[in-house]
């Protein structure tokens, strides 16, 4: 789990070594949109990366340090750019097999390409299309799989539920942002831009401080409003946490004061 608290990876400082990630600034809704009805082939270099999860819209840096990764990620860059990225069940495994990925990943298209002094590559990512995968049909040079594209649940923004429920997944936001002092009061500007359903869903749930299995069960919701019901408790959990931690902050400095005082 990301030891930063919910969106303050928004505007990360540095890349993070050896395949795992922190949120960047992510596409307009609208490219979004038009992500979901693109078509991609049948079978796809597979990625598996450790500790996050790639969702629809979303732009990350991964850098890869194992050989295959390297490969893979060389491979793709220099033809169409577009591969599959899934999260690793078990992070320890370093030649990840079937039973370490989880089969419900996210289609990227690779923006930049980056090979670092160390021999390291960090590469740029763009989440499109979500997908399955149904078989494993290589393993070297590197992984590649047949997936079958998963369909995206587009909820009618002009609807009273989802206008709602919008509202209130912005609500909570602003006041985590609000509350916690590591998170850069950009990340206010930013959600306030944010007007797609889908794409604020992908936003939220790429930020979130949780476990790796938990943001793949956002991920693999069916539905807009299933997956928005899940997020917003884990969003509630982290408001709760959040101002707990004020409360205890705000009674220890009353009594230093008081102490002082006597």
């Amino acid at each position: 789990m990301n030891n930063n608290s919910f969106l303050s990876d928004l505007f990360p400082s540095e890349m993070i070594d050896d395949e795992t990630t922190d949120i960047i600034p992510i596409v307009s809704p609208e490219e979004e949109e038009i992500n979901n009805d693109e078509e991609y082939a049948e079978i796809l270099s597979i990625l598996p990366i450790k500790n996050t999860v790639l969702f629809p819209g979303v732009i990350i840096p991964i850098t890869v340090g194992r050989k295959k990764s390297i490969d893979l990620v060389k491979d793709a860059y220099h033809s169409e750019k577009i591969i599959g990225v899934v999260a690793q069940k078990n992070s320890k495994a370093e030649d990840p097999k079937i039973e370490d990925i989880f089969k419900i990943g996210t289609v990227a298209k690779i923006l930049k390409m980056l090979v670092l002094p160390n021999g390291n590559t960090t590469i740029i990512i763009q989440g499109r299309r979500r997908f399955e995968i149904e078989e494993i049909t290589e393993v070297s040079p590197y992984m590649k799989g047949r997936v079958k594209l998963l369909k995206e649940d587009k909820p009618i923004v002009s609807k009273k539920e989802v206008k709602a429920t919008l509202r209130t997944l912005k609500e909570v936001a602003s006041k985590i942002i609000s509350i916690n002092p590591e998170i850069p009061q950009e990340a206010q500007i930013a959600l306030n831009n944010i007007e797609s359903a889908s794409f604020l869903l992908h936003f939220l749930s790429s930020n979130l401080n949780v476990e790796v299995k938990d943001k793949q069960k956002l991920l693999e919701q069916k539905t807009w409003f299933d997956a928005t019901t899940e997020l917003l408790k884990y969003m509630y959990k982290e408001l709760q946490l959040l101002e707990f931690k004020k409360e205890i902050n705000s009674k220890v400095h009353v009594d230093i004061d008081q102490q002082q005082r006597d």
